[in-house]
């Protein structure tokens, strides 16, 4: 999942996971894409340069469309087009097919792997895109069979806010939330002290997935292997909170959105969510909100999936070597020198490489806790690649069962054996 701002949210649960397949079948069904003709040592860049976005929210005149068409290199325009994730994949076949492709796409990192296999995008060496100096584990979504395909525009993240005004009139000291037992203790007080518990995303599709990730990682289970024991106790965990009434029902259809509006009410101690809130947090003025990283089962910190877009360049089948001097020269403006920072900073997202990350701390300690989170998080494609997408529908259904079984333990461990065989 790539930031998944306010309206963003809304639109990922079903789309990140329809788009893939969406992809996929076209790539099976239809003729195969056309190949490239050059190199980007070969091009110039050219006169009208045009560039894709999930962003439509960041319209004409925003910071974000501003610092995109600040990249046209001398000489060009930017003809930037933004649309939903489903709407650009779906474009973005039929022109890769039609050989009327743009120079530069910004994709969700999961649909990566499915994109570069169904032979959408060309290689980060062929399109003369430097992928230096970046965290391994972000370009790890990136790579297919070793290969480069883009460059990660930054990374958000995953960490459990928290309502300091909830947890001191409970008595609980975060600091020794150190597990899964000392936080089911902590929202135990919570609710004991009149408050509610806990808000998070479980809404069907990737969207609910993403968010349930770090509690699947955390228990030790591996996405090879969703009906493991493991598997089924990160389930149970979040199905308790359901039963027990900690968590609200609703969190089983709620986005990652609708669940921040109601840790926002003030009545939760706890709420799971996005680094693309943090700044929201930190201007709160109806209490005070503090934030640390998710527990796994047996330890301090969960590792949480990675978030964000990849700045590709799609396959070109005619002046390829011209298009792809487009990408890398935009590409670079805005992931590497001073627009590094600016670039994630307008996106809310912290940066791929360390040091203008450190650089983002240095002037706003809103991100401290955020760096180690984003640092340690892994790809959700990484293991899997293309195969991703079918393992995804799977846990989101074992998930939707889950919740709906309000901690009835027989019933989570059939929801995630019933899945796993789909």
């Amino acid at each position: 999942m790539s930031r998944l701002n306010t309206r963003r949210a809304v639109q990922l649960g079903a789309l990140a996971t329809s788009a893939v397949l969406v992809l996929a079948a076209c790539s099976s069904n239809g003729s195969p894409a056309p190949a490239a003709s050059g190199a980007a040592s070969q091009g110039t860049v050219t006169a009208t340069i045009k560039f894709w976005d999930p962003y439509p929210q960041r319209e004409a005149g925003s910071d974000w469309d501003k610092l995109v068409k600040s990249c046209a290199p001398a000489g060009s325009t930017i003809e930037r087009t933004s649309a939903p994730q489903t709407d650009l994949l779906n474009q973005l076949t039929s022109a890769v097919k039609e050989g009327n492709a743009p120079d530069v796409v910004l994709l969700d990192n999961p649909l990566m792997p499915d994109a570069a296999s169904s032979g959408l995008l060309a290689t980060a060496k062929q399109a003369g895109i430097d992928v230096s100096g970046i965290d391994a584990n972000l370009e790890g979504p990136g790579l297919v069979d070793g290969v480069a395909y883009g460059v990660p525009m930054g990374s958000n993240a995953l960490g459990l806010y928290y309502n300091k005004d909830v947890l001191t009139a409970a008595g609980v000291d975060v600091s020794t939330i150190t597990n899964w037992d000392t936080l089911n203790a902590a929202i135990g007080k919570v609710v004991d002290s009149g408050a509610k518990g806990i808000t998070f995303s479980g809404i069907a599709g990737e969207e609910g997935v993403f968010q349930f990730e770090p509690w699947f990682w955390g228990s030790g289970a591996k996405l090879s292997d969703i009906k493991s024991a493991d598997a089924v106790s990160a389930g149970q965990l979040l199905s308790d909170w359901v039963g027990k009434g900690w968590a609200p029902k609703s969190a089983a259809t709620d986005n990652q959105s609708a669940s921040w509006d109601l840790f926002l009410t003030g009545a939760y101690g706890f709420g799971e969510n996005g680094s693309w809130f943090a700044s929201a947090a930190a201007a709160n003025k109806g209490f005070s909100i503090g934030m640390i990283p998710i527990p796994a089962k047996d330890s301090a910190v969960a590792p949480v999936p990675t978030g964000g877009e990849f700045a590709v360049a799609p396959l070109q089948s005619s002046n390829a070597s011209d298009h792809y001097a487009n990408a890398s020269a935009v590409i670079s403006c805005l992931t590497s020198g001073a627009n590094a920072n600016v670039t994630s900073e307008t996106l809310g997202y912290l940066s791929a490489k360390a040091d203008v990350r450190a650089a983002q701390v240095a002037a706003n300690p809103m991100w401290t806790p955020w760096v180690s989170i984003v640092e340690g998080a892994q790809g959700r494609t990484t293991d899997l690649g293309a195969g991703y997408v079918g393992v995804s529908a799977q846990l989101s259904q074992a998930l939707q069962g889950a919740l709906n079984a309000a901690g009835n333990a027989d019933q989570v461990k059939s929801s995630f054996e019933n899945a796993s065989g789909l």
